[in-house]
């Protein structure tokens, strides 16, 4: 029987649990769980779906050293399972894989610190699977080869399927144009950006709303205009998308974080809505929106750029409609058999893929 391949990471967000039952099909893996910082806004599953085990940071190493495994891969969360594992795999003699979706350094005290040991890993690690050529560009200006891309996916099926919009524009009145964001505590969603933007475009004469789903803003959506309709499920989620006209992902950058990603984007873009981002967010340096062929990309933080785009696409609803169907076709091949293929030919360029054991 051929071993599998042992894949280290912390808390399973439900949305990737798709990408790891396609992986576990394609090659046969193990999923070693620790505890530790949550960076998704869903909380871990108790089961992924997937053979796993769940472990303390310190315990990667002797799982990663155990020789039970065809090889290793690491993401990049964790202050000490990171070294672990690889030190595990250099003790079994079985390749390492290092997998991330960081394309900036992290300024945090303890980022910083540990930025030398992660870059070395980086460099010395035998393969390298990346979100996307935005993450590429930045490990391999670290000395990483033989980097490989796994699109950042989502269940393609689900949030394709066509969305109640009816029912969400009737709750909201009927709004002449919706404009919808989503974001949780903490100024690195931009949500504050997006209402700044949206009082100067003075759309509410117009008829227009803009919704904000997730955790509670405050005093600041107390007006006719802008609608917070808090946490949502996916489906519920899936039918605002289809409702809404424009859908805005206007993350920052801060010292101690930028988007790796942002799944709202293909999320948004298979319900067939024309997005907005800004330059900070990973969908957009990694290349699904692509600036007035798949959406606009404005700079992150400047609140009279997202009202410019915003009033341009309320003007020019052929643009909407451009964006959205070159949105909805890209956004189509970001599935978990994308995902998985990025990884299988990462393993077999260290001969440790299924097919060559």
């Amino acid at each position: 029987m051929t071993k599998p391949v042992l894949l280290v990471t912390n808390q399973v967000p439900a949305d990737r649990a798709g990408a790891l039952a396609e992986l576990n099909a394609a090659e046969g893996i193990k999923l070693a769980i620790y505890d530790g910082k949550q960076h998704h806004g869903s909380a871990g599953l108790d089961d992924p779906g997937v053979p796993f085990i769940r472990s303390s940071q310190k315990g990667i190493y002797r799982l990663a050293a155990s020789g039970r495994y065809r090889a290793v891969i690491a993401t990049s969360a964790g202050r000490v399972a990171l070294p672990a594992a690889y030190l595990g795999a250099r003790r079994a003699g079985v390749p390492f894989i290092y997998w991330t979706g960081i394309w900036h350094q992290v300024a945090t005290p303890a980022h910083l610190a540990a930025a030398p040991l992660v870059r070395w890993i980086e460099s010395h690690a035998d393969a390298v699977i990346a979100y996307g050529p935005h993450v590429a560009e930045y490990v391999e200006g670290h000395g990483a080869k033989n980097v490989h891309l796994a699109p950042q996916p989502v269940d393609v099926q689900f949030w394709s399927e066509p969305g109640r919009a009816a029912a969400w524009r009737q709750q909201l009145g009927e709004p002449a144009l919706v404009v919808g964001v989503a974001g949780r505590s903490g100024v690195e969603k931009g949500v504050g950006v997006a209402i700044e933007a949206w009082q100067r475009c003075a759309l509410a004469s117009h008829g227009a709303m803009l919704v904000i789903a997730g955790d509670d803003v405050g005093g600041r959506a107390d007006q006719p205009s802008i609608r917070s309709v808090g946490k949502l499920s996916a489906g519920q989620m899936r039918d605002l998308y289809a409702a809404a006209d424009i859908w805005l992902v206007p993350s920052l950058a801060t010292r101690a974080f930028r988007e790796p990603w942002g799944l709202v984007v293909n999320e948004a873009m298979l319900q067939g809505t024309a997005v907005v981002a800004s330059d900070a967010v990973g969908a957009a340096a990694g290349g699904l929106v692509t600036d007035d062929q798949t959406g606009l990309i404005v700079k992150a933080g400047d609140e009279a750029a997202l009202a410019a785009a915003i009033q341009s696409l309320e003007r020019d609803p052929a643009l909407r409609e451009k964006l959205a169907a070159a949105g909805l076709e890209a956004a189509s091949s970001y599935d978990y058999k994308a995902c998985a293929a990025g990884c299988s030919a990462a393993l077999e360029s260290v001969s440790a893929g299924r097919s060559a054991c």
